[in-house]
């Protein structure tokens, strides 16, 4: 069997350190079929360049994995928009200078844009979607001197209810810094997305039927992370974890079953839920909600196609205070069908969101492949066949941006829990973190009283 080196490239820290789970399950799935493999995360490296060519030098691999996080910062207004593949190329270079192994690239960004991005990069090989399956397969193959496909396509082809590898193989010292830096783990309990929101790449990505996970599965793993490594919070990183079929009740009831004390958070579609199964997401450690509102008016929510009013958002708001669960709302301004009447709904709704934090976002970044692209061709924003590897972003040809940026900044001045632009957030959360206090720094600032 073969040795394969897995490099997680991601060291964006906004806003917090974010576990490598896509690695680890990875990593996990080449254990299982027989291979040797090594993790290395450039966040948790001390000395990123030296470490990473002592590594591949003490190792030797026959292969060389890289998962790819983000393109870049989604941030319209920031000073400087990071693109991260320049970060990425970095690394493929260290990578070629050490080994003749093959580069495979894998990962979420990979997945949105494989054939530019491998082009760019230079790499050998690319799986898109879930990889767990394909890069045994892309090894064995290998192994045997087979010819394959420079890119395998793993994306949406997943029938609902099929099975996925699930449980990352956690390296003990990357749970000890991730703990260290945010106080939390992610814990995966669903793939797929069945949401046909227009600008959004999960269902490319994950596929667009839900595939869960056994709920004592879940918490199985969360049992783990609490008696091998003392976590005490985690992150569901499902794309919504409120599922329609209620699967996230059964999660909550088993954690309230076993008796595992856990505090969780997770990011939610803002559509109903009853006082009884608010009351049981409470119990079972729900202290914090992430949601996907996405846009302040009925008009703009439709322009995205979220299947859902601001009435909802708003109900779903008034369920998360009288269950005094602070409620974090992320709010994307200027998308398609945004006006300057819809400008004034928004901003008079966001108003109406009591104790709660809004993080408000200009424009929208346009990605291959969505109903947002096709939307920015039709406006003339984009051009059909443009390359997007660089930030694009659609704003509504009816709003001018300037404008429509200073309402927004004068609208939230003054007020800790609203947030405009973005790197003023991620400034706050960096003031906090320097006083010890890291996680969802936000959930601290959603006054009940």
């Amino acid at each position: 069997m073969s040795k394969v080196l897995l490099i997680s490239s991601n060291t964006t820290i906004d806003p917090y350190p974010v576990y490598p789970a896509g690695m680890g399950i990875i990593a996990s799935a080449l254990t299982l079929a027989g291979h040797d493999v090594r993790q290395f995360d450039m966040l948790a490296a001390e000395d990123t360049e030296g470490d990473l060519r002592q590594t591949i030098t003490d190792f030797s691999p026959h292969y060389v994995g890289i998962s790819i996080r983000n393109i870049d910062t989604v941030d319209s207004c920031a000073a400087t928009n990071e693109w991260f593949l320049s970060s990425d190329l970095a690394i493929t270079r260290i990578v070629r200078e050490a080994t003749e192994a093959p580069v495979i690239l894998g990962g979420p960004a990979f997945s949105i844009m494989p054939d530019e991005i491998l082009q760019y990069l230079g790499a050998d090989y690319g799986i898109t979607g879930e990889g767990e399956h394909a890069v045994c397969n892309l090894v064995a193959a290998l192994d045997e001197g087979k010819t394959v496909p420079v890119i395998s396509h793993n994306g949406a082809t997943h029938r609902a209810g099929e099975s996925a590898a699930w449980s990352p193989l956690r390296d003990d010292d990357l749970v000890r810094f991730y703990t260290r830096k945010t106080g939390m783990i992610g814990v995966q309990t669903k793939r797929g997305c069945p949401h046909k929101c227009t600008y959004c790449t999960y269902p490319a990505i994950e596929g667009d039927s839900i595939r869960y996970r056994p709920a004592d599965d879940v918490a199985d793993e969360i049992e783990r992370l609490r008696t091998d490594y003392g976590v005490d919070k985690i992150y569901f990183t499902d794309s919504v974890f409120n599922d329609d079929d209620g699967a996230y009740l059964e999660i909550a009831d088993t954690i309230v079953r076993r008796g595992i004390q856990i505090k969780w958070t997770g990011f939610f579609r803002p559509e109903p839920i009853g006082k009884d199964e608010m009351a049981l997401l409470k119990r079972s450690g729900l202290y914090a909600v992430e949601a996907g509102s996405d846009a302040a008016s009925d008009e703009t929510l439709a322009g995205i196609n979220k299947q859902f009013t601001f009435d909802d958002v708003h109900t779903f708001n008034e369920r998360c205070v009288e269950a005094r669960i602070p409620c974090a709302h992320y709010i994307i301004f200027g998308g398609p069908d945004e006006t300057e009447e819809t400008l004034r709904k928004g901003f008079h709704n966001i108003g109406m969101l009591r104790n709660s934090m809004v993080f408000a976002f200009s424009g929208i970044r346009v990605l291959p492949g969505t109903g947002l692209c096709s939307r920015a061709i039709e406006d003339g924003i984009v051009n059909e066949g443009e390359s997007l590897l660089k930030s694009v972003y659609y704003f509504s040809p009816a709003v001018d941006p300037l404008e429509m940026n200073r309402a927004l900044a004068d609208l939230f001045h003054g007020h800790i829990n609203r947030v405009f632009p973005p790197s003023k957030g991620l400034a706050m959360v960096r003031r906090m973190n320097k006083h010890g206090r890291y996680g969802l720094l936000w959930d601290r600032l959603v006054n009940f009283s």
